[in-house]
């Protein structure tokens, strides 16, 4: 018998050691490993679901026995062109865009005291007022705002304790932001909306607003210009990236939110909620690809516009 039948096992610790002599040396083959589980990730979980629902957009249904009919066709999204879905795709669009706009408006002073006045347990509590409200359960605030904005609700109350009453009603008979009560109207749609991506508008133009350079405002102010002129020219411009970026928060999350149209709001549909009843009640899951698909398209839409504007170059 050789010698060789008699050898002892290698330590395991030696075979690591000679496995990761060979990662050192070929740093190529460490980095795929390294990307291969977030890579099957991204690309069989995440975007093989994406181009899962894309290919049941192009399907169409039957309407008499109510089953997919797996014939490629475009006639799913001319359905879209219907009155009544380009009705809901249309309000879902303003509702976002309205929801944005007000954030920003609000976010943007708040932003602004952080990044240059706020300093020390100042900025701490700042930080904890913001993120707060992100630690409760989503359903619990909708529900909460839900409360608040009913007709005999403690806005209600509060507004008829300062005479203001008659302001609230006059605003709730108008014909398109008002209701019955704030509690089913755009208004309090846009107030929950507002409510819940606050914080996803804040953080972003704050980080921006922190990363303007004080001494350009000083050469500003030396060179005569007034702080409105100074914001208008300098601030704003350089703070830009940080709205865009909140904008696309905000924009995004409630283009495809149907929980708080669902709880706070009129009854007419928004994208998610038809997404969830085509999918759920109708059982028509091309119809319900084809409206999942918009988002997808309008922040395509949006990314690009913004991109071009330049806004992203400060990034």
């Amino acid at each position: 018998m050789s010698i060789a039948a008699f050898e002892l096992p290698q330590p395991r610790d030696t075979v690591w050691r000679r496995f990761s002599d060979v990662l050192v040396r070929r740093r190529g083959l460490l980095v795929l490993l390294l990307l291969t589980p977030p890579i099957l990730w991204l690309g069989i979980v995440y975007l093989g679901s994406l181009f899962a629902l894309l290919a049941y957009s192009f399907f169409s249904i039957d309407e008499f026995a109510g089953t997919v009919v797996y014939e490629p066709t475009l006639s799913t999204y001319g359905e879209l062109l219907a009155p009544a879905n380009l009705d809901i795709l249309l309000r879902t669009v303003a509702v976002s865009a309205v929801v944005t706009a007000v954030s920003a408006l609000i976010g943007f002073p708040v932003a602004y005291y952080a990044a240059r006045y706020a300093r020390g347990r100042t900025k701490a509590l700042f930080y904890l007022a913001i993120m707060m409200p992100l630690w409760s359960s989503y359903l619990v605030k909708v529900y909460a705002w839900k409360l608040l904005l009913a007709k005999e609700g403690v806005i209600s109350w509060a507004a008829n304790g300062l005479g203001l009453g008659s302001v609230l009603d006059a605003w709730l008979a108008l014909p398109v932001v008002g209701g019955p009560s704030l509690s089913v109207s755009y208004t309090g749609m846009t107030l929950v909306f507002v409510y819940l991506w606050l914080p996803f508008m804040i953080l972003p133009i704050q980080a921006a607003l922190e990363r303007v350079p004080s001494n350009l405002l000083e050469a500003s102010a030396d060179l005569g210009a007034a702080p409105g002129l100074t914001f208008r020219t300098v601030v704003l411009p350089l703070a830009m990236p940080g709205v865009v970026a909140g904008a696309i928060f905000t924009f995004s999350l409630t283009l495809g939110d149907y929980i708080v149209p669902q709880i706070v709001g009129t009854s007419a549909l928004v994208l998610g909620q038809a997404v969830y009843t085509l999918q759920g009640t109708a059982g028509n899951i091309p119809l319900a690809a084809a409206f999942a698909v918009v988002p997808i398209l309008v922040m395509g839409v949006f990314l690009v516009v913004a991109k071009r504007t330049g806004a992203f170059d400060a990034l």
